[in-house]
């Protein structure tokens, strides 16, 4: 028995129709969107032959257009009950080699020290769950083989954020400013997927991905302390949340070289500053 067989037997359905079951524990949201898919691959600037990670397929619609564009597609699927799907989608391109399919927890898939041979210059390009939207940009971004940029599909709230559009800055935004430049391609409706989520989405694009920020390992581990210490307590001024990984009397000079007021928010601060406060700590 196939694996086509298989996935109807075992879900009792007549006709193939997994492809319209959508899991809200892996938080699968489809999307069927032109324009937004349209959006996606356009920030992508894909060029031919061109290695990009795709995670979570599902239906094919993203990774339909990432072919069409000409990139070579390794695609990263948990949901075994989607394979079959794909599989028979995409037979001829996993046949020629332009899709490899996986079936794995983009979380624990390993990018072996070979992918970036293997792969040249590649790119992330995904409709990604938003549960694990953060646990991804961690695993990525500060990997040892970063992608060239990252397209994704997230919850437009946390796009936002991730920009600091009304001026305030969160760990989440300095973890990904500090590899890359940030910016939101365009804004997603909720009606653009099947099953539709609660909330708007936005395509962000970082561009530029690269550890210049950080000379070597060391200062890249103490700029991560640094600030989950200031962002410890939102209430607390950033000279207090800083004082468990600075002594006060260090910290005080820190501040003063650096001509930041002791009334400063942890939120106030551009990433320059932050990693300049990281830098004085070595």
């Amino acid at each position: 028995m196939n694996n086509m067989a298989f996935a109807k037997k075992s879900l009792g359905l007549k006709n193939w129709q997994v492809s319209a079951r959508a899991k809200k524990a892996l938080g699968q949201h489809f999307l069927k969107s032109e324009r937004a898919l349209k959006d996606i691959v356009s920030a992508g600037e894909i060029k031919k032959g061109e290695t990009v990670l795709e995670i979570g397929p599902g239906q094919g619609a993203l990774t339909e257009k990432l072919l069409e564009a000409g990139a070579r597609v390794v695609a990263v699927e948990k949901d075994r009950a989607l394979m079959p799907v794909l599989e028979e989608k995409f037979a001829k391109e996993i046949k020629s080699g332009k899709l490899e399919l996986i079936e794995d927890d983009i979380l624990k898939f390993e990018i072996s020290k070979s992918w970036k041979q293997k792969a040249g210059s590649w790119k992330l390009i995904a409709n990604i769950p938003y549960n694990i939207t953060g646990a991804i940009f961690k695993k990525f971004l500060s990997g040892e083989n970063q992608p060239e940029k990252i397209v994704v599909l997230i919850q437009k709230e946390v796009a936002e954020r991730i920009i600091a559009r009304d001026k305030k800055e969160s760990v989440l935004s300095l973890s990904v400013k500090a590899y890359g430049n940030p910016k939101i391609i365009s804004h997603v409706p909720r009606g653009a997927f099947v099953p539709a989520p609660n909330v708007d989405s936005a395509i962000l694009e970082i561009d530029n991905i690269n550890r210049n920020n950080f000379k070597n390992k060391k200062e890249e581990d103490l700029f991560f302390r640094i600030i989950h210490a200031g962002f410890k307590s939102k209430r607390k001024k950033l000279i207090r949340n800083l004082e468990s990984e600075i002594k006060p009397e260090i910290l005080k000079k820190v501040f003063e070289k650096l001509s930041l007021s002791e009334n400063a928010r942890a939120e106030d601060l551009p990433l320059q500053t932050w990693l300049a406060l990281a830098r004085e700590r070595i």
